[in-house]
C-alpha cells in the first residue's frame, strides 16, 4: 500500500478500509454477545428462514435476535430493531408487532415505512460504524405500485441527524462504539450519510 497516496487523498482512508474490509456475520455475533449478553441476556443467532426475535422461554433461557440466513445487513437490522423496542416489547414474540408482508397497498406501505424509519437510522449508523454499505429496504417488491425510495432513504436521512444531533440512544452507542472498534472506523459525523 502507497501510505503517501492515503495521506494525499482524504477519503482514501475510508475507501481502503471498505476495500479490504471482510464482513463475517460470524464477527456480528461476536461483538453483540461481548456488548449484551451479561447485560441484557440476549443473543444474535443466524437463521435459515425469515428473521425473529425470540424472548426467553422455558426452553431457551435467553433472548434470541435471530436473522436471515448469515446475511450481514439482515443482522443489522434486526440489531436495530432490538434496540428500538423497550423492556416490556422485548419480553414479547417479534416485539409484538405484527408484520404486512410484502405486496402491500401505497396506503400500507406508507405505514410501513413510517415505523421502519427509526430502525433502518440505527441500521444505517450500524452500518457506518462496520464500514459496511447502507441501503434503505422498502421491502414490497410484489406490490402494486413503485416505492419512492429515495424519499423514504430522505426520511431516514433525516432521522440519522436527528439521533446525532441529540446523541445515541445507550444500546444504540454501545453497539456502534463496539463495531467501530471492532472493524477501526473513525467517529460518525453527519458528513458520512448521503442520500443517493
Amino acid at each position: 500500500m502507497n501510505l503517501s497516496f492515503a495521506k494525499q487523498r482524504p477519503h482514501s482512508r475510508a475507501f481502503l478500509n471498505e476495500k479490504m474490509m471482510k464482513h463475517d456475520y460470524q464477527d456480528l455475533i461476536r461483538i453483540f454477545d461481548q456488548t449484551f449478553y451479561e447485560s441484557c441476556q440476549t443473543r444474535l443467532e443466524s437463521g435459515d428462514d425469515e428473521p425473529i426475535y425470540l424472548p426467553a422461554d422455558h426452553q431457551v433461557n435467553y433472548h434470541r435476535i435471530v436473522f436471515a440466513h448469515g446475511f450481514f445487513a439482515s443482522a443489522l437490522h434486526e440489531i436495530a430493531h432490538w434496540c428500538v423496542a423497550g423492556p416490556e416489547r422485548r419480553l414479547l414474540e417479534d416485539f409484538g408487532y405484527w408484520y404486512e408482508p410484502d405486496g402491500r397497498t401505497e396506503a400500507m406501505q406508507q405505514a410501513f415505512e413510517q415505523v421502519e424509519i427509526r430502525p433502518q437510522a440505527y441500521e444505517w449508523i450500524f452500518s457506518e460504524c462496520a464500514g459496511f454499505p447502507f441501503s434503505v429496504s422498502c421491502d414490497n417488491l410484489d406490490g402494486d405500485f413503485e416505492p419512492d425510495r429515495l424519499g423514504f432513504m430522505q426520511k431516514v436521512h433525516d432521522e440519522v441527524l436527528l439521533i446525532l444531533s441529540s446523541g445515541l440512544p445507550a444500546r444504540v452507542r454501545m453497539f456502534a462504539d463496539a463495531l467501530r472498534d471492532f472493524y477501526h472506523t473513525g467517529a460518525l459525523s453527519p458528513e458520512q450519510f448521503n442520500v443517493k
